[in-house]
């Protein structure tokens, strides 16, 4: 008989096509191994809603309910102002939630709890749950990316943003205490913190993000849209398009490197492929050999027949995925530092990192020149980022 486990996230694990749902699922696959797993999860896309059921066959329960992101943002922001609380905590507390929390530690005598993103710390933060083992995995250090965030902005936005990264900070913090171990995406991210709470008592440790190598594999079978041609000189930049770090990456990219590259090769074409691009990416859709394809449903082949992948962050908190699936696939990868902070140091001998828009540009151009492969990115992926062997380390904190 399985223990029983409490796993709440603040978005539905599934599908894994995004940086947190691509961890969070495969830490309950994980779990679903060792544990009975009563999963509490918010629904923010309405999209997602048909993919409840896919994660019956890991779970005993799911409550997933739905959250109006712009309801949300009023309510978190309202309510934050008016007490010393991080917009975050506000955006996603729901009693429907709590009363399930509440209900199901109860019922199931639940003893251990695994809580993903700081925010749905909050339903276990009651006094009656004070015997509850709890370990909480931010992934990243949410306080220092809003501090990234509000050195990019000016007015009124810098200040709520420095808010944000003050009070989230400290909330970090009292969680960080309240719990028995705090994970993070990379053992830098976990040491970043340590400095940051100074607190010796406080388990920190990094627990690092893996990929699915049989999946991004490039002799496996799969298809393009069939709407969206690919061109033979594509430079493919891959993530979610309503994520500010994404936007702001890709229009860096266009504005500082683009004009080069396109200069010495007319025919290359830069590819954004994510979900919910922003109206001011769309409109640049067939411009200047730009191709905006909105969601797509398998992002292989575009990794598996780019001439290379770029990941131009501007800020970034731990490990990249898009880096991981990319060199997973084979493909030749050009980042800026920022983008590759949480990966092994291993991998900076076959990523081409770079700072400067100049070096940035000539990199690409001289790589399309090349048209390179690069077998031993897949290999560096698959010796040091297995799934398998990073979540062995969360059945040794429960």
């Amino acid at each position: 008989m399985k223990t029983p486990l409490l796993y709440l996230c603040h978005r539905i694990p599934f599908p894994p096509n995004k940086g947190d749902k691509i961890r969070s699922f495969n830490i309950l696959k994980y779990l679903s191994q060792e544990f009975d797993v009563y999963l509490g999860c918010f629904i923010d896309d309405p999209n997602d809603h048909q993919y409840q059921s896919e994660l019956m066959p890991y779970c005993k329960e799911v409550k997933a309910i739905s959250l109006n992101p712009t309801y949300s943002k009023v309510k978190g922001l309202t309510k934050a102002l008016l007490s010393n609380l991080p917009i975050t905590v506000p955006y996603y507390s729901n009693s429907d939630m709590q009363q399930w929390v509440n209900k199901t530690i109860d019922d199931n005598n639940i003893s251990k709890c695994l809580i993903f993103s700081s925010s749905m710390a909050q339903f276990v933060e009651q006094p009656q749950f004070s015997d509850l083992q709890k370990v909480i995995d931010f992934v990243d250090m949410d306080s220092d990316k809003w501090l990234q965030y509000a050195q990019k902005k000016t007015g009124p936005m810098k200040w709520l943003y420095t808010r944000e990264s003050r009070t989230l900070g400290g909330y970090e913090k009292s969680i960080a205490k309240a719990f028995d171990a705090s994970v993070f995406v990379s053992d830098k991210e976990a040491g970043l913190f340590k400095q940051f709470i100074n607190d010796d008592k406080c388990r920190v440790i990094g627990i690092n993000n893996g990929i699915d190598s049989d999946f991004f594999d490039p002799n496996e079978e799969c298809a393009l849209e069939e709407d969206i041609p690919l061109h033979p000189k594509a430079i493919i930049f891959t993530g979610a398009m309503d994520y500010w770090a994404n936007i702001n990456a890709v229009e860096w990219f266009i504005e500082q490197c683009w004009p080069d590259i396109l200069e010495h090769h007319s025919d290359s074409y830069f590819y954004i492929v994510g979900s919910n691009p922003p109206a001011s990416l769309q409109k640049l859709n067939g411009h200047n050999n730009i191709i905006v394809t909105g969601r797509v449903e398998d992002m292989r082949p575009y990794l598996k027949n780019a001439c290379l992948a770029v990941a131009p962050l501007q800020i970034a908190r731990g490990i990249q995925n898009k880096i991981l699936e990319a060199m997973s696939m084979g493909c030749q990868v050009v980042a800026t530092s920022q983008a590759f902070e949480g990966l092994a140091d291993s991998g900076k001998e076959l990523v081409h990192i770079h700072n400067s828009a100049n070096e940035f540009s000539r990199t690409i151009i001289n790589l399309i020149n090349q048209l390179p492969t690069a077998e031993q990115n897949r290999q560096w992926v698959i010796n040091h980022y297995s799934w398998g062997q990073s979540l062995k380390l969360f059945g040794q904190y429960l």
